[in-house]
């Protein structure tokens, strides 16, 4: 019998903290990576695997020290969006991914992300 090949890939993160335990820099490097070859640097991250066993979610959010509040907010309004699309593809609900999007769009509204 013939085995199937596998192709693995890699995502590596490296987080340096500083002396008051807040991560003052956050790199990742992963093949693949459409800003191209090599580490790249980030402000933010979030994380989110789903325990196979557990059924929980488990969850990683970091930020470094010089993210602004406003960069926050377009992270999290851009996040609720792609995570609105992800979900559409995933589960093909229509309606409750236009659900997210819709209040995708409120936070950016809020936030003043997206004109009202």
């Amino acid at each position: 019998m013939e085995e199937k090949k596998t192709k693995k890939s890699k995502i590596e993160l490296m987080i340096v903290l500083g002396e008051d335990g807040i991560p003052a820099r956050i790199t990742w490097i992963a093949p693949g990576n459409p800003n191209g070859p090599g580490e790249q640097e980030c402000k933010a991250m979030m994380l989110s695997v789903f325990d196979r066993e557990s059924k929980d979610t488990l969850k990683i959010d970091l930020w470094t020290k010089d993210m602004q509040v406003a960069e926050m907010d377009r992270f999290v309004y851009q996040t609720l969006r792609a995570l609105a699309d992800t979900y559409q593809r995933a589960t093909q609900n229509t309606s409750m991914a236009n659900d997210l999007q819709r209040f995708a769009l409120y936070f950016g509204e809020q936030a003043e992300i997206v004109p009202k």
